[in-house]
């Protein structure tokens, strides 16, 4: 098992927002969190790597349980994030392959000398990932689907158990966003790969590779299972509240909302 949620609820600010969500991931499985904004995904993603707490239920992330073993950074260290939000923390002049390195010691920015073998990987990550010939130039000035390539490549540095893909492919043009979804897809189908939780709004992102789903809404869990059977006509024109239809084209969703008679 990789995670468990039971009936987990949280509290920000006075307001509830997650109630009751129950959700188990088992090893061997490639999950879709979806939910439109303000659903909760985010803050699901904030009780995973233990930046938040919850106000009621238990969770085990990694044979970890809340509350019975110390977390925080020994946790994260086995979880590979990415999210546009780390676009912004890393130091102005630091390369790629110094933004790779940095993620074997789960820090922002490289305070430990990096050893042959970590210098080794960093390399084959960047060339698997096709950032190779900019491995060199200044981070700041990547393009956005550079910068979440080498973000990715960074996140597989410390051979994670559990890889949390934060819509990725934001501010991606067509072209840009194909590519850093075969990437994801290349990953994802390897023999020796790391449990992958894929956060989106887009239904049109979502690869074979995924063969669950949870939509989540309104800090809820609307249905959860296999994800052709999430991402029907008939469930999503029940979790938007409108009539729409999916079409399954070479293995992904299409969506489109269904005129009115």
């Amino acid at each position: 098992m990789i995670l468990q949620l039971e009936e987990v609820s949280l509290v920000r600010d006075g307001k509830w927002i997650l109630n009751d969500v129950n959700w188990q991931i088992d090893k061997g499985e490639h999950w879709v969190l979806f939910g439109l904004n303000g659903s909760g995904k985010t803050a699901i993603l904030n009780l995973l790597n233990a930046y938040f707490f919850p106000t009621r239920g238990r969770i085990n992330v990694l044979g970890m349980e809340f509350g019975k073993h110390y977390l925080g950074e020994k946790l994260r260290k086995q979880i590979g994030f990415v999210s546009s939000s780390l676009q912004e923390k890393f130091y102005r002049g630091d390369n790629a392959f110094e933004v790779v390195l940095s993620g074997a010691f789960a820090s922002i920015g490289l305070y430990e000398t990096p050893t042959d073998q970590m210098r080794e990987k960093a390399i084959g990550l960047l060339e698997d990932l096709g950032c190779l010939e900019y491995a060199n130039r200044n981070y700041e000035t990547l393009s956005q689907g550079e910068k979440q390539r080498v973000l990715i490549a960074r996140a597989l540095m410390a051979d994670p158990y559990l890889l949390i893909l934060d819509e990725p492919t934001n501010g991606l043009d067509f072209i840009a966003r194909e590519k850093l979804l075969e990437s994801i897809e290349t990953i994802g189908k390897k023999t020796v790969a790391p449990t992958i939780i894929y956060v989106t709004h887009h239904v049109e992102e979502i690869l074979p590779v995924f063969n669950k789903t949870l939509l989540l809404k309104d800090g809820q869990v609307f249905a959860a299972g296999a994800t052709k059977e999430m991402l029907s006509s008939e469930q999503l024109s029940q979790f938007f509240g409108l009539p729409v239809s999916v079409i399954w084209e070479n293995g992904r969703p299409l969506l489109s909302k269904l005129q009115m008679q």
